[in-house]
């Protein structure tokens, strides 16, 4: 049974893209780095996002980065539009400004939502559930 997911994790290309990931996740969307662990393309840093959820990030991706099944993850925001304007600011891509969507569900969830792209091409959903 699962109640929840531990971590995603994504791998760079090197210490220097690592580096620069780190600075977005911490710097720009304001998580806390945890744990980090080994040296130059065997490091390896735990970022938390909030209420124990985790990014877990590998230096050691070499070249070629295959494309995987995973097409995007979600970050939960208290402030989409404000979190766009830092991401923006920081020169990295908006891929879909800030839209107010309800998902179809039953019941219906209402929610507030954008999509960046982070250092290494990942796809970030911004998104924060409206009451």
């Amino acid at each position: 049974m699962t109640v929840g997911f531990h971590h995603v994790a994504l791998r760079y290309k090197g210490v220097s893209q690592l580096t620069e990931a780190v600075r977005f996740y911490r710097d720009i969307l304001g998580m806390t780095e945890v744990r980090r662990w080994g040296e130059g393309d065997k490091t390896g840093v735990m970022l938390d996002a909030g209420e124990g959820d985790l990014i877990e990030m590998f230096a050691d991706a070499g070249t070629a980065l295959p494309g995987g099944v995973v097409t995007h993850f979600a970050l939960c925001c208290g402030d989409v539009d404000g979190t766009v304007s830092r991401v923006r600011d920081a020169g990295f891509e908006i891929i879909m400004e800030p839209t107010d969507i309800s998902i179809p569900s039953c019941p219906p969830l209402p929610a507030r939502i954008a999509f960046c792209r982070g250092v290494g091409g990942e796809e970030i959903e911004l998104f924060c559930e409206k009451n």
